[in-house]
């Protein structure tokens, strides 16, 4: 009798184990589909095979969004792998457009002269990104709604501590003029689907639509890196 009730326990308590921890036989990440999770780019972008590219907009809810937690998880967890990550502003989109891809590109100049990342805390670009942001989508700021650039310039050289003489230097640069110059490009991404938009190894763009977490966002661009 004790040892048919020891089996019953036993049976019951595996019972509820598996219910519990159940047993996957498939990959948690299921394989990134064209049309559903990605497309091809027409017209690929060469000289990208490691890398990332996000295009977005200060004017961007939902780059905003991503950029307060999803972008840096998912770029951390590819850093590890030796993935590099840039971005594309889209100087077609907000009032002042034009104005934050000059700033947001000499920033980064400056930047990756003192040797920091997109995401780094002392990240001029970073710190005028999240300002501009912050200001635009929860503070509702509109800087004289289009009439005042000079006013939109003023937040984001006070956000990253530098002066409009330093700003007119760092973007007469070689380097922000090459970027800039990428930048062109991203009204054709952004065409397709809106911003953001992520593209990986210059030839998919993630459809955002399909993106449910960070852990498989950063499991879908591993799987097209590898293609």
């Amino acid at each position: 009798m004790k040892t048919s009730r020891a089996r019953k326990g036993f049976l019951a308590l595996a019972l509820a184990l598996v219910f519990a921890f159940p047993v996957f036989t498939l990959s948690a990440h299921a394989a990134a589909k064209e049309g559903t999770d990605y497309m091809v780019l027409a017209k690929p972008i060469p000289n990208m095979d490691k890398t990332v590219i996000k295009v977005f907009s200060y004017d961007c809810p939902f780059c905003y969004k991503y950029d307060k937690s999803v972008t840096p998880a998912v770029v951390g967890q590819l850093s590890k792998d030796g993935i590099k990550y840039t971005v594309w502003h889209l100087k077609t989109k907000g009032k002042y457009g034009p104005q934050a891809s000059e700033l947001f590109a000499a920033l980064i100049t400056k930047d990756e002269k003192a040797k920091l990342g997109l995401f780094d805390d002392k990240s001029s670009f970073k710190k005028a990104k999240m300002v501009y942001y912050n200001a635009y989508h929860d503070k509702k700021e509109r800087w004289g709604d289009g009439k005042d650039p000079a006013a939109f310039m003023k937040t984001g050289l006070a956000a990253a501590g530098i002066s409009e003489a330093d700003f007119q230097k760092l973007l007469k640069e070689p380097a922000t003029q090459a970027r800039l110059k990428a930048w062109e490009g991203a009204y054709e991404i952004a065409k397709i689907q809106g911003v953001p938009g992520f593209i990986v190894k210059g030839k998919y763009l993630l459809y955002t639509k399909s993106i449910k977490s960070i852990d498989g966002m950063a499991a879908t661009i591993m799987e097209l890196m590898a293609k």
